[in-house]
This record gives structure tokens, C-alpha cells and sequence, in this order.
């Protein structure tokens, strides 16, 4: 297959097996969301701890992204990420037997690591398959399967709760694991090979070639403290926050982690096509991702100074954190098709260690307030670690309009 003409046939057998993983590892990275009360009352564990707990899938997942990039230039997506995904089942089947905060500590570990791939292995072989104009919407379609992972990370476990606990929600997800993997394996083409494999040195080359390009280093900051920002929050502390800040039951906050849901899937779709549109117009990729993003630093800033406009503005939340992935499509373009794994992957490394310190950091923060009467957290403890990630971001957004002036110099120089 070129990746210039590419049949129906066989963007069903990249799209569907790459959906169905991402969607278990958005599913994995945000069910905490809603069972955190579970965890905290059989576990007995703080705010602090709770946020390491469920960083832990960030921690591994980032720790394995620069050699995972290497496996996927080298092995192809199909044989990595099937491979990864049954460390994914058993990492599931380890946290939902666990007794101790350390037990379930490593099967979330063993989670993170196992679904590293999910995301990265898609826009791998997206980049070896499609026209590069084509990779912010085939992207954007990727992360929607994310988005219903997320969305199933609400009232559907939350109805699952009403049957099951949280330990049997997660042999569940041991078994959809374990079936992924077995689809991924068998339906997904195997990686195209336009030249001979690199060898170990050769491929160590390719990733320092990533490493010290000026483009990637522009946007990386912006790209990964708003990412951080994103997952974190969303992936574990926006059903607290719900609850504390602004006073909502379990049945009530799983319906706005529903409605932030649909929204993130609206955000990939709309962002993602927008993009390829305007890029036909010679409007960059770039321009709607970090206006997106800046958008992004807004609504954020809106939820510390107006709670009380919570509904809407989370919405605003799950829409415009979307743009933060568009700049995976950027960053694309700056390197040839052998080069698009190590440089997702580079990023991504970046984005999921931001993400741990964020969701950690987060727990530590509200940490420093005391609890109510009925064990919820300080809504001043909230504010603080918002603005915390706020700053970080505004930060990086100016790094990249100063780097941006900077490069541009430079080049006209040359």
C-alpha cells in the first residue's frame, strides 16, 4: 500500500483494531474519575496518595515512550501494540485483586505501560499510510475513539457500580484488554518497508535528529503543560472537583463527566477537520492549535474565577483541551515518515511526565488544606493547584511566540 491511495478496505483495518485500542486506554485513564470514593473508603488512603495511585499509569506510560518510539520505526505498530496490550490485561487483573496501595499501585503501573503504545502506534501508521494533509483529521477520528472512552469512563461504570464493584469493573476491563490485543494482532496490516531496516546506531541518530530540532522545541513546552493540564484534570480530579467545589452527587457529576465527554469527541472531530480545511486555505496546522490552546488557558482561569458557571465552562474544558494533540500532526511535518514514531513518541514522553507530576502534584496541593467534616477537599486547595497549571502554561505560550520570532530570525538569516 502507498501511503497516497489507500482503499477503504484498508483504512477499516487501521482505524477500527487503533479506535479500539485507544478507547481502553482512555477508558483506563479516566474510570478513576468515578471510583475514586470507592478507592479512598476501601483503600483508606489521602489525597496525595489517590493522585499518586492513578499517576502511576502516567508515570510508566512515559517512562517507555523513547524506547517504544525506536520498537515502532523498527517492529511496526501492528506487533508492538498487540504485544503491549497483554501487559495492559494483566495489569488490570493485578489492580483488581489488589489489597494494598502498593498492589494497586503496580497493576496501574503495569496499565500505563501496557497502553503506551495505543496512541503513538495509530498516528505511526497514519504517517506511513496517509498523505501528510490528512493527519490532523485522521488524528482528530483516533482521539474521538478516546473521547468514547472517556465518555464510557461515566454513568455507564457508574450503572456498572450499581452491579459490580470496582474490582469487577476492572476484571472486565482485563478481558476487553485481552480481546484488543488478539484484534489489533490479526486485522491490522503489517508496517510498509520502503528501505531496509535501521540498525541500533542508525536508529539512536534518528532520535537525536528529533531531540535537537529547533521546531520541536518551540512547541514542546506549550504542547505538553497544556496536555498535562488536560489529562490530569480530567483524567482524575474533575469528578472531585465537582464534588467539592461545586457540590454535586455521584449520580450528577458522572452526568457532566458524561457531557465533557461528548464535548472532547465534538473537539477532536471539529479541531481536527477544521485544521485540514484551513490548511488548504495555507492556514498552518500550528495557527489553530495554539489558539486553541490559549483558548484553553481561558476557560481554565474561568473555572477558578466563576465556579459557579461550572456546567458550562467544563464543557469549554473538554472541547478546547482537544487542540493540544494537533500539535503531534505539526511536529509531523517537520521530519520524513521513518522519523513520525520518534518524534510522537519524544513528545508524548514529555506529555505523560507532565501529566504524573501534574495529577501528583495536584493530590499534594489540595493536600495542604484540611478536609471537611464529610472527608472533601478545601476549595481553596482546588484554586491553588489550577492556577499552579495555569502559570505553567502561560509560560510555555510565551516561550513559543518568543522561540517562534527567534527561529524565524534565524532562518532568514541563513
Amino acid at each position: 500500500m502507498s501511503n497516497q491511495t489507500v482503499s477503504k478496505q484498508s483504512l477499516l483495518r487501521l482505524f477500527l483494531p487503533f479506535g479500539l485500542g485507544y478507547f481502553v486506554s482512555y477508558l483506563f485513564r479516566t474510570v478513576n474519575a468515578v471510583i475514586a470514593p470507592d478507592l479512598v473508603a476501601d483503600l483508606g488512603i489521602n489525597a496525595a496518595d489517590l493522585g499518586l495511585l492513578t499517576s502511576a499509569y502516567f508515570f510508566t506510560f512515559a517512562a517507555f515512550q523513547l524506547p517504544l518510539g525506536v520498537l515502532l520505526d523498527r517492529f511496526g505498530p501492528r506487533r508492538v501494540e498487540s504485544g503491549l496490550l497483554l501487559i495492559a490485561a494483566t495489569g488490570a487483573l493485578i489492580f483488581s485483586q489488589a489489597e494494598t496501595l502498593s498492589g494497586v499501585i503496580l497493576g496501574r503501573a503495569l496499565i500505563g505501560l501496557g497502553v503506551s503504545a495505543c496512541l503513538m502506534a495509530a498516528f505511526k501508521a497514519f504517517a506511513s499510510w496517509l498523505p501528510r494533509e490528512r493527519l490532523p483529521l485522521a488524528n482528530g477520528i483516533q482521539m474521538m475513539s478516546g473521547g468514547l472512552g472517556a465518555l464510557t469512563a461515566t454513568t455507564p461504570v457508574q450503572a456498572a457500580l450499581q452491579i459490580t464493584d470496582w474490582r469487577g469493573v476492572f476484571i472486565c476491563l482485563a478481558a476487553i484488554s485481552l480481546l484488543v490485543a488478539i484484534v489489533v494482532f490479526f486485522v491490522v496490516p503489517n508496517q510498509p518497508q520502503d528501505k531496509k531496516p535501521e540498525n541500533f546506531t542508525e536508529q539512536l541518530q534518528g532520535l537525536q535528529r528529533v531531540l535537537t530540532n529547533r521546531h520541536f522545541w518551540q512547541i514542546a513546552p506549550w504542547a505538553f503543560t497544556a496536555q498535562a493540564a488536560y489529562l490530569s484534570v480530567q483524567g482524575l480530579w474533575t469528578g472531585p472537583w465537582l464534588r467539592d467545589v461545586a457540590g454535586l452527587g455521584r449520580d450528577e457529576t458522572a452526568q457532566i463527566l458524561w457531557w465533557i465527554a461528548i464535548a472532547m469527541i465534538a473537539g477532536y472531530l471539529t479541531l481536527g477537520r477544521l485544521a485540514e480545511q484551513l490548511a488548504k486555505k495555507g492556514i498552518r496546522p500550528v495557527v489553530v492549535a495554539s489558539l486553541g490552546m490559549s483558548l484553553f488557558i481561558v476557560v481554565q482561569l474561568l473555572l477558578v474565577l466563576l465556579p459557579q458557571y461550572n456546567r458550562v465552562l467544563w464543557l469549554g474544558f473538554g472541547f478546547l483541551g482537544t487542540s493540544c494533540i494537533l500539535p503531534y500532526a505539526v511536529l509531523s511535518q517537520f521530519f520524513p515518515p521513518q522519523l513520525t514514531g520518534r518524534c510522537n513518541t519524544s513528545l508524548n514522553l514529555l506529555v505523560f511526565v507532565g501529566a504524573f507530576s501534574a495529577q501528583w502534584l495536584i493530590g499534594g496541593i489540595i493536600g495542604l488544606w484540611p478536609t471537611n467534616a464529610s472527608g472533601g477537599y478545601s476549595p481553596a486547595g482546588y484554586q491553588a493547584a489550577f492556577l499552579f497549571l495555569i502559570a505553567c502554561q502561560v509560560v510555555a505560550a510565551i516561550w513559543y511566540w518568543l522561540a517562534g520570532k527567534w527561529i524565524s530570525a534565524k532562518d532568514q538569516s541563513m
